[in-house]
């Protein structure tokens, strides 16, 4: 029965925290905000705010515990194998013209820290409360994210409420990768460590590739900013899972 309770506990905060990403998508759905250079600037200001929230993730939660399980060689292999395969994701997605880089990060980011959460949560009643402050943590993450991947793939034309549905699914996906850290993965650490790496060496990629790039507007010094912001949400996190 605990058992049980505990997988649930697992599915139902890696689910709330997934569903940030749809809600940024609806978000930035109704986001309208006047005078126009005002809105240019709070749309570039949130794309770095999440570049950032995702840098955070990266330096302070996914390197961080990987690298603790593996060897050094090991570490490095996993982190250059996933920022070579995200390489190779982002190839494809441009030559068929879809700009699904922020969504990819998004991606990169949501799942093995579900997977991660799981894993944290079968370590018994001490990682209670450190499964509560991830879920927090991804799902401050999720939002900005979510927004700017709606508006990445909303400018190419696509059908607003199909877009929408689609990021309704999404967070489905974190339950699955939580339930697989808690029953499978929390007895592989080495696994889930090597996931992890894989997973931030595709982040970093993607972020200096195609997101910090979006994030700078010429003659306007605010939206880095929000890459300071995302980081400090991130840290704050960090800090208190610690």
């Amino acid at each position: 029965m605990d058992e049980a309770m505990e997988a649930l506990k697992v599915v139902m905060l890696t689910l709330l925290a997934g569903l940030m990403i749809p809600l940024g998508g609806v978000i930035a759905q109704f986001e309208n905000v006047r005078p126009h250079w005002l809105e240019q600037e709070f749309r570039h200001f949130v794309i770095a705010f999440g570049g950032g929230a995702l840098l955070a993730a990266v330096a302070l939660v996914l390197v961080p515990q990987g690298s603790k399980e593996l060897s050094i060689p090991a570490t490095v292999a996993w982190f250059s194998l996933g920022s070579v395969a995200l390489m190779a994701l982002d190839i494809v997605l441009t030559r068929n013209g879809s700009p699904a880089s922020q969504l990819a990060a998004t991606l990169s980011d949501y799942l093995p820290e579900a997977l991660a959460l799981g894993a944290v949560m079968a370590s018994g009643a001490s990682g209670s409360n450190g499964a509560l402050l991830l879920a927090l943590l991804i799902a401050l993450q999720n939002l900005p994210e979510g927004f700017n991947s709606f508006r990445e793939i909303n400018d190419t034309g696509m059908s607003t409420g199909k877009l929408l549905t689609a990021f309704f699914f999404l967070p489905l996906l974190g339950p699955v990768a939580g339930l697989l850290g808690y029953f499978v993965f929390a007895d592989y650490p080495s696994v889930t460590a090597a996931v992890m790496l894989f997973a931030a060496g595709g982040i970093l990629y993607l972020v200096f590739q195609d997101i910090a790039p979006q994030a700078k507007l010429e003659r306007h010094w605010s939206p880095p900013l929000g890459a300071v912001a995302g980081f400090l949400l991130g840290l704050v996190g960090h800090l208190l899972l610690h």
